[in-house]
């Protein structure tokens, strides 16, 4: 299935050297995972505060920094041995509450119906605690798309960036996130397939 998450390793080639740096200043894994929480929480609640205008700018740009952050965690416990319990734990909570911190103030933006939001958000739930099922069954965990957590970041941050520069699209808000869904239950159903296999 087509991902953004297939283009991670080179993604990860660019941030290596900001890796390096890190690592030099004694940042350590769980710290970077602490800080994409705290982003996201942070823009989400911003957005709640004034969703619109220079915010629908400034939430994409958080969701390349919070996927930059996401990279560099994972990168950072495995090149330098900081993998732990906690951190996978941290890790993989931490994404889930990021991403309904960061979508959940969308249901303030013009044209967007409640349900539709709420369907995103409790899809990507379930996308994501079926990637981890996969791992508790066979010790693989599962990123299949085509809606994982970076096509959601990549899609929601598209979206406002257009509607920034072209309010008219706020009429098809509900068609893009309906679509949006539909890829979930698609990428879900790849995830239990593959689990199964």
């Amino acid at each position: 299935m087509i991902s953004i998450y297939n283009i991670k390793p080179k993604f990860q080639q660019l941030l290596r050297p900001m890796l390096v740096k890190l690592h030099g200043m004694g940042v350590t894994a769980n710290g970077i995972t602490w800080s994409a929480i705290l982003l996201s929480f942070t823009m989400g609640g911003l957005f709640y505060w004034k969703p619109s205008g220079f915010m629908l700018i400034v939430l994409p740009i958080s969701l390349l920094v919070r996927m930059a952050l996401n990279a560099l965690d994972g990168m950072m416990a495995r090149e330098y041995k900081m993998q732990s319990k906690k951190g996978e734990l941290l890790n993989e909570l931490g994404d889930v509450l990021a991403d309904i911190a960061m979508f959940l103030p969308l249901i303030l933006l013009p044209g967007l119906h409640p349900l539709v939001l709420f369907g995103f958000v409790i899809l990507g739930v379930v996308n994501e605690f079926t990637g981890i099922l996969a791992k508790a069954i066979n010790g693989e965990r599962r990123y299949d798309g085509p809606m994982g957590k970076s096509d959601r970041a990549l899609l929601v941050g598209l979206t406002l960036l257009l509607l920034y520069f072209f309010p008219e699209i706020k009429v098809a808000l509900n068609y893009i996130f309906g679509a949006g869904s539909l890829l979930l239950v698609i990428s879900t159903a790849v995830r239990i397939k593959k689990t199964l296999q």
